[in-house]
Order: structure tokens, then sequence, then C-alpha cells
């Protein structure tokens, strides 16, 4: 805030206060929640919590995953302590990524076995993933026996 930004606010004669802070305007997201759901009653349960908030323009859910996600002006900390405090069950961001987006999806940390078909659990931390961190001579070694290689080794 510079020097003519804090005068104006000091002699402004529109009758607003200096101290009144203006909402900034939030913008349009995806919100994806994983929440177990059972049946269509728990379905049913979650999607009335969700469309009850303010801002929300769609929710979609997905059962078999336990999936939900909603799409509006809302902010995602709020949306998954609604659906907590609302329906009494544990609500969580989504914590997995597509199986294409990982370099080694099977490395020990990144790989759940709870994960939907198709989603590996995402990790930034280096240390989880010891694989990308492997020096040429490991990928060398590692990928001459792989069934990939088509010029692998024949003894295998």
């Amino acid at each position: 805030m510079g020097a003519l930004d804090h005068l104006s606010n000091l002699f402004d004669c529109s009758g607003a206060s200096s101290s009144q802070h203006y909402k900034r305007r939030r913008q349009l997201q995806t919100v994806e929640i994983k929440c177990k759901i059972d049946c269509e009653g728990c379905e049913r349960k979650v999607r009335r919590a969700v469309e009850g908030m303010k801002g929300v323009q769609s929710v979609d859910i997905q059962p078999k995953q336990h999936k939900v996600t909603v799409v509006g002006y809302v902010d995602p900390e709020k949306v998954v302590n609604h659906v907590a405090r609302r329906t009494g069950k544990r609500a969580e961001i989504w914590p997995y990524v597509p199986y294409d987006v990982v370099e080694h999806p099977y490395a020990q940390g990144v790989y759940d076995r709870k994960a939907p078909a198709g989603y590996v659990r995402y990790s930034e931390d280096p240390r989880v993933n010891q694989l990308a961190r492997a020096s040429s001579t490991e990928v060398r070694y590692t990928t001459a026996f792989s069934d990939e290689n088509p010029g692998a080794c024949a003894v295998m």
C-alpha cells in the first residue's frame, strides 16, 4: 500500500470506514474430496451437505471411487470441514493422481493398495520416491532387464 493510498484512506469522505475490509471474490474452483460412500443413503447425505453450501455450482459423486467433486466459488478446506461436520464421515482432500503422471508408480510410498484403479498416491517428498533419484548407471541396469525393452538380455 503506497503513501497516496494511505492518505486517500485517511481523508475518505464516502462514509465507509477505513478499517472496513473488502471481501475478495473467490475464484471458480474444482474441489475433489475423498469420503467413504457405502450406499445410496450415504451418497444422498453427502450431496445434501455439499449442495447446502453457499457458492456451490455442481456436485458430482462417484461412489465406487469414494470421490466427491464440487465445482463452485468455494474454499477447499471449508468444503472438507463442512462435509465432515454435517455427515459425520471422515473427509479429506483427494490424495491421488492418475497413474501416468508419476515416474515410478510402484515405488515405496507412492503405490497405495487402497487407491482406486488407475490412481496412485501423490507425493512431493523426494525421500518417498527413491527411484526418481536413481543415478544414470542404476537406470541403465534396471532398464536393461525390463520387459518393455525390446533389446533386453536374452538370459531372461
